[in-house]
């Protein structure tokens, strides 16, 4: 395999495999590329696989040299990205690669996130499994699908094959971090009807833009303002002034991301540019002392258009209280472990189609706390005359008292490094508890190189830290 962008990096065969997996489509629900790709990867070096109909692909790799009846290790990642671009970037992530780019120092994808989640997982796995002369024993390699969606792939993976009882998840972001814990989760969709009619009058333009965005588990308490919730304050103040029909509304592409910008258009009666302006600048001088989004862009623009396919008035404002109305970030912190958010909510997506839907993720490490939250939510939907639905929802990854994985992980860190590792549990979702489920017994720790900025496209991949992280894996296999 020959490598073009990230020729010379180290690990080679690691970033070869990456380079690879980046040249081919794998967002969320379009997997059969990549997943065709890792039966191709089994096939070619004689490998036991195993793929499903959800495009889910178990690889079974034997030990190596001297380690052949060892127990097995389970290495778990899996092939999903989530795809988000630049506005300007010419890039179809649903059937062209990324554009892959490196400064020596961090692997990036130009205008594209990188899919560093989970694809270094896959690369590491990939390399591995490829070079019969690293000490390791049996591997069982578990990829999944569709974890950026509701860890969909993990739901429906039959695992009854596999012997393994200890797993290295390599789905985490932060170098020198041991997750042995994470939150259980749900999406939750609410959606008000969206009957429309042909309403008259001066057209507005709404924009919320340029928000910092991030991952709503590892990044939800990090202070960033959600576009959905500031464009529904936004609207909010302006409909004090006058009635307000909206015409389209759309915000945020993934539930589990915190959406950056949202865009809405309305037929204002009695238009009044001056104060929407006023409201605008006011809006977004807020927005920008109370949250950390110094760039934050909150503007109003006329439309060369008169009326339009809009809603109500009344139905317009049902739209504004829910967006008003639903709860977003940080509900609870954790009591026992400092700095830990316990129970969240992010309002990822909001778009005005055929009906007006908005969808959450919802995470809490209390599962109580997550059903309140999931009825609190069932509840604005009864209110509002909609109707609420509920999918992708995964257990909590309790935390382990004794593990022989964590002990000897923390060990070998200690030697090689001269420091301790952090061993925290995170609010972010993980697999690891809905596999555990299937696996009884599992002794499961998460490790993964230092990445930036994930989902987003200033997503970035540290090179260094991946050479680091691999050399430890190694370690950690060997003993094992």
């Amino acid at each position: 395999m020959e490598s073009k962008k990230l020729a010379g990096l180290e690990p080679a065969s690691v970033f070869d495999y990456f380079e690879a997996i980046c040249a081919i489509p794998h967002g969320s629900r379009n997997t059969k590329q990549i997943s065709d790709y890792l039966v191709a990867f089994a096939k070619e070096h004689g490998l036991g696989y195993q793929q499903d109909e959800q495009n889910n692909v178990i690889l079974f790799g034997p030990g190596t040299c001297g380690m052949e009846n060892h127990a097995p290790v389970i290495l778990q990642g899996h092939m999903d990205m989530v795809c988000e671009k630049d506005a300007d970037c010419p890039i179809d992530m649903e059937i062209q690669g990324l554009e892959l780019c490196h400064d020596d120092k961090y692997v990036f994808a130009r205008g594209t996130t990188l899919g560093g989640d989970d694809g270094i997982a896959v690369a590491y796995a990939l390399a591995l499994l490829a070079d019969d002369t690293i000490p390791h024993p049996p591997l069982e390699v578990i990829i999944t699908v569709d974890e950026e969606i509701g860890m969909l792939g993990a739901d429906a993976i039959d695992l009854s094959a596999l012997k393994g009882r200890t797993m290295i998840n390599l789905d985490s972001e932060d170098e020198g971090v041991f997750t042995v814990s994470c939150a259980g989760g749900a999406t939750a969709t609410i959606s008000l009807p969206a009957d429309r009619k042909a309403v008259y009058g001066p057209c507005i333009r709404l924009s919320v833009d340029r928000l910092g965005g991030g991952h709503s588990g590892a990044e939800i308490h990090k202070n960033r303002a959600n576009a959905n919730k500031v464009m529904g304050e936004f609207m909010n103040r302006i409909q004090k002034l006058m009635p307000l029909c909206l015409t389209s509304l759309t915000g945020g592409t993934k539930d589990n991301a915190i959406p950056r910008s949202c865009q809405a258009t309305l037929v204002a009666m009695g238009i009044q540019p001056e104060r929407i302006n006023t409201i605008a600048e006011e809006l977004q001088a807020e927005i920008r002392e109370t949250y950390d989004e110094p760039d934050a862009t909150i503007q109003a623009f006329d439309v060369d258009a008169l009326g339009g396919n809009g809603l109500s008035t009344q139905a317009t404002a049902k739209v504004i209280g829910l967006l008003c109305a639903v709860p977003n970030g940080v509900q609870a912190m954790s009591g026992d472990m400092e700095g830990l958010v316990q129970t969240s909510l992010n309002l990822g997506v909001a778009k005005l189609g055929e009906r007006f839907n908005v969808t959450f993720s919802v995470r809490s490490s209390v599962n109580s706390e997550k059903e309140e939250l999931l009825n609190e939510l069932k509840t604005l939907a009864e209110f509002y005359e909609g109707t609420y639905t509920q999918a992708g929802e995964y257990p909590a990854w309790e935390y382990k008292k004794d593990s022989v994985l964590r002990d000897t992980m923390v060990r070998i860190y200690r030697e090689m490094f001269g420091k301790e590792p952090e061993v925290l549990a995170i609010h972010a979702g993980l697999e690891c508890g809905l596999l555990g489920e299937k696996l009884p017994g599992l002794d499961c720790v998460s490790i993964g190189p230092q990445m930036h900025d994930i989902h987003t496209s200033r997503e970035k991949l540290d090179i260094a830290s991946t050479e680091r992280t691999w050399r430890f894996l190694l370690e950690v296999l060997k003993a094992l």
